[in-house]
C-alpha cells in the first residue's frame, strides 16, 4: 500500500496540470453573437468582425513572434478600413483595441470560423485583402 502512495500522488500532481492553450477559449465564439449576426447591427461592427476574421486568418504558431506578425497582418487589414482611427495591439491576450473614427472602441478577437474579412456582411468589396 505504502508503494502506491507516491504514485498516487505523482498522478495528482499531473492531473492538477493546467493546459497552456491559451489561444482556443479565446477563439471560442460559444455563448457570443454569430459574427455575421453582429456585423449587421452596423457599419463599424461589420469593419470590427471583418478584422476579427483577418486576425484569424494570420494565426501562425504558438510564439510570441508568430503572436506579433499576426497582430501585424489584423493591423494592416485594419488600416484599409474607412473608419479605423486607430489600433493598439496586445500580441499575449491575442486582442486588438481598435478606435473608430466616430469615437467607439472595441476590443477585437481572432474570429475562426474559415470566412475571410472581405466576406463579411457589410464590407465593400474594395477593400484589399493583404
Amino acid at each position: 500500500m505504502r508503494r502506491l502512495i507516491p504514485l498516487l500522488l505523482l498522478a495528482l500532481a499531473t492531473s492538477a496540470c493546467p493546459s497552456y492553450d491559451e489561444y482556443s477559449p479565446v477563439v471560442s465564439q460559444d455563448g457570443l453573437v454569430p459574427p455575421d449576426q453582429f456585423a449587421r447591427y452596423g457599419k463599424e461592427q461589420a469593419q470590427a468582425v471583418a478584422i476579427g476574421r483577418e486576425f484569424a486568418v494570420a494565426y501562425q504558431g504558438d510564439t510570441p513572434a508568430d503572436w506579433a506578425a499576426q497582430a501585424d497582418a489584423a493591423i494592416a487589414y485594419a488600416k484599409t478600413l474607412p473608419d479605423v482611427a486607430t489600433i493598439v495591439a496586445d500580441t499575449l491576450g491575442h486582442r486588438l483595441t481598435v478606435q473608430f473614427k466616430s469615437g467607439w472602441r472595441t476590443a477585437v478577437l481572432p474570429i475562426d470560423d474559415g470566412r475571410r474579412g472581405a466576406e463579411t456582411p457589410g464590407i465593400a468589396t474594395a477593400a484589399p485583402t493583404p
